[in-house]
């Protein structure tokens, strides 16, 4: 595991990793390179220069190798008023590829993502619950259908397989619906191992929803440049921290488990936030009306025409988030807090917005609160999160921390 730092500001402090000018330290500074410019889209040699401290000619002789890698492209020229035109320098999308694999309580997806983040292959299973064997199986499948659909050349770049998988899985056999004892293979079964040894490209595994905070700080559009805390709703709610630009998975990889918060009961008492702000909750609900429910694992862009029982789920989930975000500010001061999940965009947008006015009626005395925003990722932020793991690991400066 990487050490974290606290309380900085991810693009400042990562312009203030300056670089070195000593040909042993090459690898980190290519890292360095590379993680500015997937920060910024794209600069040219002078602000690379200027960000991390190395000198023209270094950052020179760096442009020139990872652009012989074909890892960089080049832009148009920049005209300025005197002197040569600039070049920018970008990611070249084609330069590597990754899969991340989201092993789900309800549903598994495989991905195959360019250099920049851009799906370029995507399978999607449902089923009642998941064993080992089902799985590897199912993603051996998966990935050779990949395989036979991508060329030589893209096939040959594929630079490793993350997997986001919920830890213990097996202890969520009964709120999966699955019969005794049906998923205890998992106790036992080391996937990560076993698809490890079928393909040859190095393979690592993460939590799913730590997978998902991963995803946004390295594929999102406006992650926060400090700390903060995030939730990933789907068929039971989880969450993820980042400190200092950096994801933070703890001591056995479950930082951030958020779904255990103690959050008020409906009649008194406490129960954990996983019982008011997951899918699953929502699923009994309308089960318990005899309506359907398969669009919610099969549809996430539209769960169709608008429920009551959608509405009261909503608020449930909202009032929960707005106290485990309350109890979490006390612990550490979250400069925000993000909110995604295996959800339509409304309901989303339903559900922060309802959060943000939640945690504005409770007591806060003491407290500086984070802005509560929307997630950028998306639905499938656990699957690009696995697909960031083998990114981070090869390429960038210290985003991901994969075990």
């Amino acid at each position: 595991m990487e050490s974290v730092a606290t309380g900085s500001e991810g693009v400042r402090a990562l312009q203030r990793s300056l670089g070195t000018n000593q040909s042993g330290m090459r690898d980190f500074n290519e890292r360095l390179v590379l993680s500015l410019l997937r920060r910024h889209g794209s600069l040219a040699k002078t602000e690379i220069a200027r960000m991390t401290g190395l000198s023209a000619q270094t950052v020179s002789v760096i442009v020139r190798a990872l652009e012989a890698e074909e890892l960089l492209v080049r832009g148009a020229p920049q005209r300025g008023k005197v002197g040569q035109p600039s070049i920018p320098m970008g990611l070249n999308p084609d330069g590597a590829y990754f899969l991340g694999l989201k092993i789900g309580r309800r549903s598994s997806d495989l991905a195959l993502i360019d250099f920049c983040g851009t799906i370029r292959h995507m399978h999607r299973r449902s089923y009642t619950y998941p064993t080992p064997e089902k799985t590897i199986e199912a993603v051996e499948a998966d990935i050779e259908s990949i395989a036979a659909q991508a060329d030589e050349r893209t096939w040959n770049r594929v630079a490793g397989l993350g997997i986001a998988i919920p830890f213990g899985l097996w202890n969520w056999a009964d709120a999966a619906g699955a019969p005794p004892g049906a998923m205890d293979g998992w106790r036992e079964a080391d996937i990560r191992a076993s698809l490890a040894e079928r393909f040859p490209f190095p393979v690592y595994l993460q939590n799913d929803a730590t997978a998902a905070c991963g995803a946004e700080l390295v594929f999102g559009a406006s992650a926060p440049e400090g700390d903060f805390i995030y939730f990933y709703i789907g068929a039971f709610v989880g969450g993820g921290i980042a400190l200092g630009g950096h994801l933070f998975s703890g001591r056995t990889g479950n930082a951030g488990s958020l779904g255990s918060m103690p959050v008020p009961g409906k009649k008194g008492g406490t129960q954990q936030l996983i019982d008011v702000a997951s899918i699953t909750v929502f699923e009994k609900a309308l089960l318990a009306r005899g309506k359907d429910t398969g669009h919610l694992w099969t549809s996430p862009d539209d769960w169709g025409a608008p429920d009551a029982g959608l509405e009261e789920w909503m608020e449930s989930a909202a009032n929960g988030l707005a106290h485990t975000i309350l109890a979490a500010s006390a612990l550490i001061d979250f400069q925000a807090t993000i909110i995604d999940g295996w959800l339509p965009l409304s309901v989303r947008a339903g559900i922060v917005e309802r959060a943000r006015h939640a945690l504005g009626q409770l007591d806060s005395e003491g407290l500086t609160l984070p802005e509560v925003r929307e997630g950028t990722v998306g639905r499938d932020a656990r699957a690009l999160g696995g697909a960031s793991l083998p990114l981070a690991d090869r390429f960038l400066v210290g985003a991901q921390s994969p075990f």
